[in-house]
């Protein structure tokens, strides 16, 4: 195995731990690894891949918190932007994909830690959820991000811990089916990925069966800051690299 399999590896275990403790995070947190020795072309349909799988594999245990009710804005606006996000998949370059993941993860993992002082927000109802879980989409059928946004938003809403766990997991799995889907037919999924996917895949099942472990343990708040902070020096590290040596 040489030295790209093995960061493949690496970026899938990490991505699989956060998933599990937390409910999403996979593509954020395995895309600062994967950027480095993979094609961005490879990557986004490797995230999705690897999001499904640790998404089914911690599903049942955060079944009785999902309001399918609650759920179906996100769903429908989630659902009409995916195509968008995988026709814009041709679209950008490997350089601008990375500066674009770098600085999201610097803006949302920033907001993220700063959330507690933010206000709580009421206002927009189904239509707003709609319109996140559109925003959601295109960045699941870009990148394989499709969790970033409503999670944002449920801790905007002021949402129960659980209850916002239901809402973007419960999304995430729906939203990144049908990206897998859309991809395949986009042309997207070749063999290249699938030999990613075998070699990612025991790391995102063992990195999400611990994070849920971990979960099961402790509280997630202080560790969900560590993780917060590593993936915003990571975001960072992207950005710059890409401005100096891009």
């Amino acid at each position: 195995m040489g030295l790209t399999e093995i960061i493949v590896l690496i970026g899938a275990f990490a991505g699989g731990y956060v998933s599990g403790l937390t409910g999403f995070g996979t593509g954020l947190t395995a895309l600062p690894f994967w950027l480095n020795v993979i094609n961005p072309m490879v990557a986004a349909p490797l995230v999705v891949i690897c999001s499904i799988v640790a998404q089914l594999q911690t599903l049942p245990a955060i079944w009785h918190a999902i309001s399918w009710r609650q759920v179906a804005p996100f769903v429908i606006g989630g659902l009409i932007g995916v195509p968008i996000g995988t026709l814009l998949l041709t679209r950008v370059s490997p350089q601008l994909f990375k500066l674009f993941v770098g600085g999201f993860l610097v803006v949302y993992c920033s907001f993220m830690l700063v959330r507690r002082a933010m206000p709580t927000l009421s206002w927009g109802g189904r239509a707003a959820d709609g319109l996140v879980g559109f925003g959601g989409g295109v960045l699941g059928g870009l990148a394989g991000l499709s969790g970033a946004l409503p999670t944002v938003w449920a801790s905007l809403r002021g949402w129960s811990k659980d209850a916002r766990r239901g809402v973007f997991q419960s999304f995430n799995l729906t939203i990144l089916l049908f990206a897998l889907a859309s991809q395949a037919v986009g042309g997207f999924i070749d063999l290249d990925i699938a030999r990613f996917a075998l070699i990612a895949l025991p790391g995102t099942l063992t990195g999400a069966w611990l994070g849920r472990k971990t979960y099961n343990v402790l509280g997630d708040d202080r560790f969900n800051q560590v993780v917060l902070i590593l993936l915003l020096l990571s975001g960072i590290s992207i950005v710059v690299t890409e401005l100096v040596f891009g």
